[in-house]
């Protein structure tokens, strides 16, 4: 990872591990790190939450008790306020709404209070690191799959995020230029949902009524889709084992338990593993980071990804592996590593 260090603390040019031990139970270079939980309607966000709860009760750096905005950026702002207000001198957030955070951000910015924005890179406003994977290589992926298995041809449907988020359009600007650059034969229903399961479920039945012949299916969020689409499926008797006569060919994004159970069962074909457990780990790494005075230049890291530079901060493109039934029980796939609650 390139960075250039500033004389704060020695822990600043340590390996994550050994910052992490550095920082360990205390307040790190003076402050504690507030976290803004985006959401808990979605297992990808419940696992991200599991991971973090775990780095922190693992020793990790001293944190204020975790807020949740339920999706409403009203209340990112309100909660970050409140965290900053209670001594948070960092704030790890993931705003769904990547445009209407920029006042906050600036806010921030003027107090020098590093932002770490995982999973979203927002709009306009100062940030310290965006903690992502790489959106257009999702949208791009899932559209090879889906046009190497259809051999070309066929009618898709999109099951679109939100588009005022940067995820939900990064998605769909590079799954409809690949579409159009390297599959013009195959048709693409672009069904836009907010991110919302009932969104998803209502367009795609509106859709199987007028087009029977619908040959695949890309969701842009797992979490939010799988479950409706394959009770939806399975009502209209579509949904039919992978490799057998008319099965509609599926491909989704966020590598939850269920998507990778539903890749076993035959159910859906594919996934690409949004990491969880890396956007928690690096996140509070980044967290710490700050605090610390530590800066960061683009390129290579030592995790395996790549820091790029964007117009309002940093961006750390971390790696998100295509999921197939060849590889769907690769124990370093993190949904894999979950522990079961009972």
């Amino acid at each position: 990872m390139r960075l250039r260090t500033t004389g704060a603390a020695v822990c600043a040019v340590l390996s994550a591990a050994a910052l992490a031990g550095c920082n360990r139970g205390s307040d790190a270079a003076g402050g504690r790190i507030g976290i803004d939980l985006p959401r808990t309607d979605t297992d990808f966000w419940n696992s991200y939450q599991q991971y973090l709860e775990k780095d922190l009760g693992h020793g990790g750096p001293a944190a204020l008790p975790l807020s949740n905005s339920q999706n409403d950026t009203a209340k990112v702002v309100a909660d970050v306020q409140a965290l900053t207000d209670q001594g948070a001198r960092a704030i790890v957030m993931a705003p769904q709404d990547t445009g209407a955070i920029a006042a906050e951000l600036r806010r921030l910015g003027e107090k020098k209070i590093p932002v770490v924005s995982v999973d979203t890179r927002p709009d306009e406003g100062p940030v310290y690191m965006v903690v992502r994977a790489d959106n257009r290589a999702y949208g791009e992926k899932s559209c090879a799959y889906l046009g190497r298995k259809l051999g070309g041809r066929g009618r898709v449907a999109e099951l679109q995020g939100d588009l005022s988020s940067v995820n939900g359009r990064d998605r769909s600007q590079a799954f409809a230029a690949c579409m159009k650059k390297r599959f013009p034969k195959i048709t693409v229903h672009e069904l836009a949902t907010d991110w919302k399961g009932e969104a998803a479920s209502a367009k795609l039945q509106s859709l199987l009524a007028q087009h029977r012949d619908i040959d695949g299916i890309y969701l842009q969020a797992g979490g939010a889709f799988l479950q409706p689409t394959l009770a939806l499926l399975e009502q209209h008797k579509r949904l039919r084992p992978a490799g057998t006569e008319g099965h509609i060919t599926i491909i989704s994004n966020d590598g939850i338990p269920d998507e990778l159970a539903a890749i076993r069962a035959g159910k859906i074909d594919a996934t690409l593993s949004q990491p969880a457990d890396l956007y928690a780990k690096y996140a509070l790494y980044y967290a710490r980071a700050g605090l610390a005075g530590k800066t960061f230049a683009p390129g290579p890291t030592d995790h395996g990804s790549t820091i790029v530079r964007i117009r309002n901060g940093l961006e750390d493109r971390l790696p998100a592996p295509l999921v197939t039934r060849a590889n769907v029980d690769d124990r370093k796939l993190w949904a894999n590593q979950l522990e079961k609650t009972p």
